[in-house]
């Protein structure tokens, strides 16, 4: 697996607990490698990495962290290079990985399907890592969350198959070899990187013109934003769209176009690897959708408050995602549907700011808490404030709620039973849904 690709026995991960991260780390455990890394807080993924022996230093990164007889630092997206960590990797001569970086090294020795686009990539991969597994193909797969289905976000395989989901974010998804590639969709995100929708659209048409001529490009072809990127394609295209409609446990339309897709996939992979055709039969790939449990952060059912209202939590932190989930929910919700949002970046929340404005019309009661900075600084140009009236000029109720705590506290003081709480974003608002459904 990945120390036969690229023969190193000992790594050091500095953002050890980043989901992909975690799961790389994992991928190099598995396969012997003395791992080592650290974070800066606890969160779900340490759980799967204790599980695998992994040596994590939470709190403050250190120069001293890092091994001195480390063949690799593999670092996440969001460390600099002035990490003391990576400065230490520097002084001591050992090279340097970007998580992508590594993860391409990891493709280019596999048989690789990847999964890019906008929305939906995460369940997705969730999906096909589903059909393949069910069919005994044993793929290795790295995922963007928790696979309810296998309890990581990892899962070892036999086989060279690899199924990994693909990120545009700083043209990472270019380090990979897919002999697959699957868009589920394309509109404009990652805005701190990507200056207009055209910048985005060009790195995808790049990605593209790697797939080889033998292998395949699982997309919608009659979406115009997509069509534009596929011109250039030596591979041919294959329009999921025209799949059969599958039965899911999932709810909401665009769980059905990301089930479409995975179908699609798997069909696209077994003709290429000439796979038995029992093994990937449209019966095999529908009994495995059709049990797919979902992954960690999207539409999660948490449990119930002391009052009786469902707490449900999910990734969702573009427009396009918050109305589809929203709209998802209002079908299964007869009392007030009350949304927590988390903005994630204070880029993506001033660009899209309009598009984020009218995505809460179907919701009752929507609180927006401080917005997730992540990578970035607060320059003082956008708030969760700005956010909440701009939303609140357009239909639904919203206000800005400064603390976890207080939006905990509003919340219990309103839900009542037959009503739903949905808190939603990419940072940590889970918490939030988290304190409710444990609510005694």
């Amino acid at each position: 697996m990945a120390s036969k690709n690229i023969f190193m026995k000992k790594v050091h991960f500095v953002g050890i607990g980043g989901i992909g991260m975690s799961a790389l780390a994992q991928m190099f455990a598995q396969e012997g490698a003395r791992v080592s890394g650290s974070d800066l807080e606890e969160n779900k993924t340490m759980e799967l990495l204790t599980a695998k022996g992994i040596a994590v230093t939470i709190g403050k990164q250190k120069a001293e962290n890092v091994p001195e007889d480390s063949e690799a630092v593999v670092y996440s997206g969001a460390v600099p290079k002035e990490n003391p960590e990576r400065a230490r990797a520097t002084e001591l001569g050992i090279p340097q990985f970007s998580y992508f970086q590594m993860l391409g090294n990891v493709s280019a020795g596999k048989h690789t399907i990847a999964v890019a686009g906008t929305h939906g990539k995460t369940t997705t991969t969730g999906m096909i890592a589903k059909v393949f597994i069910d069919a005994g193909m044993s793929p290795t797969v790295v995922v963007g969350s928790i696979m309810r289905d296998f309890g990581s976000n990892f899962v070892a395989g036999e086989s060279d198959l690899f199924v990994v989901e693909a990120c545009e974010y700083r043209d990472h998804l270019l380090e990979l070899s897919p002999e697959v590639l699957v868009i589920t969709n394309l509109e404009w995100d990652h805005t701190d990187y990507f200056s207009s929708f055209e910048a985005l659209q060009e790195t995808f048409r790049k990605v593209v013109a790697k797939v080889p001529e033998y292998g395949a490009i699982v997309a919608n072809p009659g979406d115009p934003s997509v069509a534009a990127v596929l011109a250039g394609a030596a591979a041919r295209v294959i329009d999921y769209t025209k799949e059969q409609p599958y039965e899911l446990l999932l709810p909401g339309e665009f769980n059905q176009l990301n089930a479409r897709a995975a179908g699609a996939a798997a069909r696209a992979y077994g003709g290429l690897r000439k796979s038995p055709i029992e093994m990937l039969s449209d019966t095999a790939i529908a009994t495995a959708l059709a049990s797919f449990k979902g992954t960690w952060r999207r539409f999660e059912y948490k449990g119930k408050t002391k009052g009786g209202a469902e707490v449900y939590d999910d990734y969702a932190h573009h427009p396009t995602e918050i109305r589809e989930t929203l709209s998802a929910l209002r079908e299964k919700t007869k009392g007030k549907m009350f949304v927590v949002f988390q903005p994630h970046l204070f880029s993506r929340t001033r660009d899209l700011l309009n598009d984020f404005a009218s995505a809460f019309t179907v919701a009752d009661d929507v609180i927006i808490a401080p917005i997730y900075a992540a990578r970035e600084r607060d320059d003082g140009t956008i708030s969760n404030r700005t956010l909440a009236a701009r939303i609140s000029a357009r239909q639904a109720y919203a206000q800005a709620i400064s603390s976890f705590e207080d939006i905990t506290e509003y919340i219990k003081m309103r839900a009542r039973g037959g009503d739903t709480i949905m808190t939603m974003g990419a940072g940590d608002i889970y918490k939030v849904a988290d304190l409710l459904a444990r609510e005694k």
